[in-house]
């Protein structure tokens, strides 16, 4: 592959489950949803090996099973709730996690001011009253995950200082940065780059979600923006969090989900 892209790996790998002969993934996808279809495919008769390296290899089966499979913790769901909880100065226990799944996210909250502490399956984080500027560059995993781009980009419209966002593996993934500035964030693209300067408060008015993470972006700065936002096209942010409204309610947000 020409790059480790995620999609076209669990592709791949699905359509070679039931092929006749051997396929063979060079330079695969590593993340951890890689692993976890590999387990599943497994449990159900496939014959794959290698997810989490850099090298897959498929031998064709000629039929599959049902089965009953827990799935892996969203480990993208995890990271936008411990932002949502830094920008917000709170503080948070999440429990029934994978901890190595999110590492370069505590990282970079640690080097924000969060205070973190954690076990094998659980993470409890106090924020500080006002975040310390980082700067973040994505990278395929173990890198930091550019789905936490946008979201990781809405915390830092806040804290002191300027920090720099590097996305190396989507083109045209700054569009929602136009909405934050909207709500009165600091942001200059220059290439690749996002330079943020931090500003201490944030304005709540009407804002589209652009897409999935950046509508996630758009939620939580309204969390911490003075008065009221109004998010439009959170279909975007339904496609990829289950509840999270819901689940932001539960830990104080004032969220409301309209039609």
């Amino acid at each position: 592959m020409d790059f480790p892209s995620v999609g076209a790996t669990e592709n791949i790998i699905m359509a070679a489950v039931l092929a006749n002969g051997k396929t063979i993934i060079k330079n695969a996808a590593m993340e951890p949803e890689i692993i976890d279809l590999q387990n599943f495919l497994n449990r159900m008769g496939a014959n794959v090996s290698g997810a989490g390296t850099n090298t897959v290899v498929i031998k064709g089966v000629t039929l599959l099973k049902d089965v009953s499979y827990n799935i892996m913790p969203d480990r993208i769901e995890a990271g936008t709730l411990l932002c949502a909880t830094a920008i917000t100065a709170g503080n948070i226990q999440l429990k029934k996690l994978v901890l190595e799944h999110i590492t370069p996210i505590v990282s970079k909250l640690e080097e924000c001011g969060c205070e973190i502490e954690s076990n094998k399956n659980s993470i409890s984080l106090i924020a500080p009253k006002r975040l310390k500027a980082v700067d973040v560059k994505t990278m395929p995993y173990p890198g930091f995950p550019t789905d936490m781009q946008s979201v990781f980009a809405s915390i830092l419209c806040t804290a002191k200082g300027t920090s720099i966002i590097t996305e190396s593996i989507f083109e045209n993934r700054y569009k929602y940065l136009n909405e934050l500035k909207r709500m009165g964030a600091i942001v200059n693209i220059e290439g690749k780059n996002a330079i943020i300067k931090g500003t201490r408060k944030l304005y709540g008015t009407n804002v589209e979600a652009t897409d999935l993470r950046g509508g996630a972006a758009m939620i939580l700065a309204a969390l911490t923006a003075k008065g009221t936002t109004n998010i439009n096209k959170i279909e975007h942010v339904l496609r990829g969090y289950e509840n999270l409204d819901i689940k932001l309610k539960k830990i104080g947000a004032d969220i409301k989900m309209i039609n």
